[in-house]
């Protein structure tokens, strides 16, 4: 269970003046070693209660604006970010021995932005988007895979639309 973290080192010497800067290049030597799911981070929000909720998300872009990820706007990671426009990420890159935390205010991005991420999806993520009532309980798995069949005949014959229920959301440091 323990592990040797002495391999690594942080010379403060080295790091950029810009932290997104650095994490650009965290990251890129992340991904370039191990690029299985180098964005996936622990996103941590809380109600307007302070009752505290984390799960794990795909940061899907990020810039000098800020980190983005993208849900349905009917989760409860939503619910939480509506009701208190604050969160912190952890991107957990454990094996590398390092781990990087943002924190901030959070928004959602413009339209706009959503449906450019939107097209790059696979048609199945796309039809997902619309099955997946996220965050609600389903007895069985079935319930959802008749869903996601209902939604593939309704867009059968059309591109699959931006649903008005999904979208993404900025963190800014």
């Amino acid at each position: 269970m323990r592990e040797d973290f002495s391999q690594g080192s942080l010379d403060p010497n080295t790091l950029a003046k810009d932290p997104i800067e650095q994490f650009k290049r965290w990251f890129s030597e992340i991904f370039a070693v191990d690029p299985d799911a180098p964005n996936a981070v622990s996103l941590a929000t809380a109600s307007k209660l302070g009752v505290p909720s984390v799960r794990t998300v795909l940061m899907k872009l990020y810039d000098a604006k800020g980190f983005v990820f993208f849900t349905n706007y009917t989760s409860r990671k939503a619910k939480d970010l509506e009701e208190n426009p604050h969160a912190a990420m952890l991107f957990p890159w454990v094996r590398h021995g390092r781990q990087v935390i943002i924190q901030g205010s959070v928004s959602r991005i413009s339209t706009g932005e959503s449906l450019k991420y939107f097209l790059t999806r696979s048609r199945g993520s796309q039809l997902g988007a619309w099955a997946s009532d996220q965050s609600s309980v389903i007895s069985a798995r079935g319930i959802l895979e008749s869903k996601l069949e209902e939604v593939k005949q309704q867009f059968a014959a059309s591109d699959v639309p931006l649903p008005s229920f999904w979208g993404g959301y900025r963190l800014e440091p």
